[in-house]
């Protein structure tokens, strides 16, 4: 397929580099030019404006928040593109966004796919992201073949995009709830004694196996918090989306509001860049530790 990409952060770039070995024909377009150069040597082509990008079968973006993808996605360039061109935004963005932009792109002749997913840079990179997609289903199909290269498996979730933008919030929100607990627990069990990596050992072997409480229990036991895979920013950003989403069909979410407040912490003690487990240092400092 001929594919633009806009975004080459981590998961863009790992994406890209995905499809480039799959044999489709990217265009590639960054805010840092810098980021492209080593897709290039890898054989995509480079474009100087997001118009160049948004051509061809499809285009897909992975930008970092509402505020780039709206700088980026402007009314002028929807109004240029091809008609029947789909956009893929696999970007987590506000729900509020994601419904005015399915409004836009459908009143310019532009299909759009909302495809955020699950799974960290090292999992982009192995091409076993998770892929929630929202939107119409012949749109979805027809960049199913790009979803398979990138993903191990994608979740059709409805026609309409924000869906599957809501869906990837209440992940995040559970995500974050999960660290901000694990963080907790091992601050107690080490202030009594208990090593943290045996805790750990207990509890992934029976009542809570998988990648997070393994993944992110063992950077709190080696209290590794840099390189950051998902930076405490970031997940700042996505719970307080996923407040915002709340708020809008009036839903408490306590728990996310605790959260938020911890990451927030986080950030005011200069660690916004540190990885999401920095949730455990958060816990330790609160214990005087």
């Amino acid at each position: 397929m001929d594919i633009g990409f806009i975004g080459l952060g981590e998961m863009g770039a790992a994406m890209v580099a995905n499809m480039l070995k799959a044999g489709h024909q990217v265009r590639v377009w960054n805010r840092s030019p810098e980021r492209a150069q080593p897709l290039a040597d890898a054989g995509a082509r480079v474009v100087a404006t997001p118009a160049e990008a948004f051509a061809g079968d499809a285009v897909f973006s992975m930008l970092a928040d509402d505020s780039a993808l709206r700088e980026v996605i402007t009314a002028s360039l929807l109004e240029h593109a091809p008609r029947g061109l789909i956009h893929v935004n696999m970007a987590t963005i506000s729900v509020a966004l994601a419904e005015e932009l399915a409004t836009a792109h459908a009143s310019r002749g532009v299909n759009y796919v909302a495809a955020p997913v699950l799974g960290r840079p090292d999992v982009a990179a192995a091409g076993k992201l998770t892929i929630v997609a929202g939107g119409p289903a012949e749109s979805i199909d027809r960049v199913q073949p790009i979803f398979d290269v990138i993903g191990q498996k994608t979740w059709r979730i409805g026609s309409l995009p924000q869906q599957a933008n809501v869906m990837k919030l209440a992940a995040n929100f559970m995500l974050g709830a999960a660290v901000e607990t694990l963080g907790e627990a091992a601050t107690l069990v080490t202030g009594h004694g208990v090593a943290m990596q045996d805790f750990l050992d207990v509890i992934t072997g029976g009542l809570f196996p998988g990648p997070v409480y393994s993944g992110y229990g063992k950077l709190i036991a080696e209290q590794r918090y840099e390189p950051a895979l998902f930076k405490a920013r970031l997940g700042l950003k996505d719970i307080r989306l996923a407040l915002a989403a709340a708020d809008a069909v009036t839903t408490p979410l306590p728990i996310a509001s605790v959260v938020r407040d911890s990451l927030i912490e986080a950030v005011a003690h200069g660690d916004g860049e540190k990885d999401f487990a920095v949730l455990g240092q958060v816990a330790a400092r609160r214990a005087g530790r």
